[in-house]
């Protein structure tokens, strides 16, 4: 079976840092952490208004990880593209939330942005960046990810986590069918958006060659209670 990292997302803790100014929590200690306790990877989306991730923190997290960094963003706020380049992360992902969104709610429509798509690409795969394309569990999307010269997709699994408890084989079809499809055209695949504790393990066990998922705001409320490494351990249990 496919080993599936965990990247984490530290958006909430850079939030929380910025409700009260200053450094605390720190923002790279707890990336550091996140590490010493197996987690694999350290995921970023800083967005225009910087209201969490600043731009003057992608240097020093890039800096101290060890594993993997992932950037997301909208390329079409040029100055996250110029951030991405001048820091050049393993992966980028790109996803197509507007300015004002609380966060990354559908995925890119890659057949009517198909141009922008590839040309964004084409920049990032010159810097040695590896790209990502946050999508909807749909072939025609899928498909269109690949013709643009996407490395991965990241499968958007808000709908997934949403209609689990009602009926979870309902909730996780699209998803499985999209992965033989993304399978077939040999496109890597990511997942992310709710994702927790409760639909993680099902999720993995239905979705086949699922290489990585990205998860902050489940994980984050979860070490409230539980603490960040028992919590990053009970997560990487779900991936086994």
């Amino acid at each position: 079976m496919t080993k599936t990292r965990l990247s984490v997302n530290v958006n909430k803790i850079a939030l929380l840092r910025n409700s009260r100014g200053g450094s605390l929590p720190n923002l790279v200690q707890f990336a550091k952490d996140v590490e010493a306790f197996g987690g694999e990877g350290i995921t970023v989306h800083p967005r225009p208004d910087q209201r969490h991730i600043r731009y003057d923190d992608v240097a020093p997290l890039k800096a101290i990880t060890t594993t993997e960094f992932n950037m997301e963003g909208n390329p079409r706020h040029r100055p996250f593209m110029d951030l991405v380049l001048a820091h050049t992360p393993h992966q980028c992902t790109l996803v197509p939330d507007a300015q004002s969104a609380l966060t990354s709610d559908s995925g890119w429509d890659t057949i009517t942005h198909a141009d922008f798509l590839k040309e964004t690409i084409q920049e990032l795969q010159a810097a040695n960046i590896r790209v990502s394309l946050f999508v909807n569990a749909e072939a025609k999307y899928i498909e269109g990810a690949k013709n643009v010269g996407a490395d991965r997709i990241e499968l958007y699994t808000g709908p997934y986590a949403a209609e689990y408890k009602a009926d979870k084989h309902k909730a996780v079809a699209a998803y499985a069918e999209a992965a033989k499809v993304a399978n077939n055209l040999d496109l890597g695949i990511n997942a992310g958006h709710d994702l927790n504790l409760d639909n993680l393990a099902f999720f993995k066990q239905q979705v086949p060659n699922l290489l990585e998922v990205s998860i902050g705001h489940a994980l984050v409320a979860d070490a409230l209670y539980f603490g960040l490494q028992n919590t990053i351990q009970m997560y990487l249990a779900r991936l086994v």
